[in-house]
């Protein structure tokens, strides 16, 4: 079994070219199925059910979100059981933290955790996922950890090594170096990357970010436009056993 995972998408720009580029590479790869972290794909970040339907569109089989899930206050997209929140948000929060999906010969459980240093105080992921992972008959489980604090990556991908087939880090922006196997099971990255226009900050218009650093105040920042980069992951993994066998950094520009 082959999954691309996707960093998070940024804006419009980020939508069109995810929607422009993840068939192509799915047919590259020969995927079977795409996720993709769609927290920021709306105008002005957020998601939305026009941009969640855009990345359907584009091919994701599940959408994971983070911190600015309920941003847009459109909390019934999330009746939707492939449009994922953290999991380690309240339990009355609309929406589920995990999905799992009927492959036919195989199932994959897809699962959303939010980390919480220099993040929002929700329950800590740790315990949450130890409560999830009993619940879940496929050893095919990848989970999405949106977290800021690499530290906090590092030590969950290396506390559930040989539990989960892959760990994904997202959030940041920036496709880190480091993608590896784990125990010789689990795959590992601290951060996906992004699907945004190429010329910005983290995604955002240059000059505002800058402005921001610099002078301290106020700014109101935009989505760049195209063209644009493209991070993901492709994991191959065995059905039977769970186990990530290989990951290897997805990288495209316009």
């Amino acid at each position: 079994m082959k999954i691309l995972m996707f960093g998070d998408v940024v804006g419009e720009a980020g939508t069109a070219c995810f929607q422009k580029h993840a068939p192509i590479l799915r047919r590259q790869h020969s995927a079977d199925l795409i996720i993709v972290n769609g927290e920021n794909s709306a105008k002005g970040n957020g998601i939305t059910r026009q941009s969640a339907e855009q990345l359907f569109a584009g091919g994701a089989d599940v959408i994971t979100t983070g911190n600015h899930c309920f941003r847009r206050k459109c909390d019934d997209i999330f009746e939707n059981d492939r449009i994922l929140r953290p999991a380690n948000f309240p339990g009355d929060a609309p929406g589920k933290g995990f999905c799992i999906l009927d492959c036919g010969a195989y199932s994959v459980a897809v699962i959303n955790l939010m980390g919480t240093a220099f993040m929002e105080p929700l329950d800590n992921p740790f315990s949450v996922i130890d409560e999830l992972l009993p619940q879940i008959d496929t050893p095919n489980i990848l989970l999405d950890f949106h977290a800021e604090a690499t530290s906090e990556k590092r030590a969950m991908g290396w506390y559930l090594a040989g539990k989960v087939s892959a760990v994904i880090g997202t959030h940041t922006h920036v496709q880190t170096a480091d993608a590896e196997i784990l125990d010789g099971k689990t795959g590992y990255i601290t951060d996906v990357g992004m699907v945004g226009g190429a010329r910005s900050v983290l995604g955002v218009n240059v000059e505002q970010a800058i402005a921001k650093q610099r002078f301290h105040r106020p700014v109101q920042f935009t989505e760049t436009s195209g063209p644009c980069i493209l991070n993901g992951v492709v994991l191959e993994i065995d059905s039977k056993l769970g186990i990530c066998n290989k990951i290897a950094p997805v990288f495209a520009r316009e």
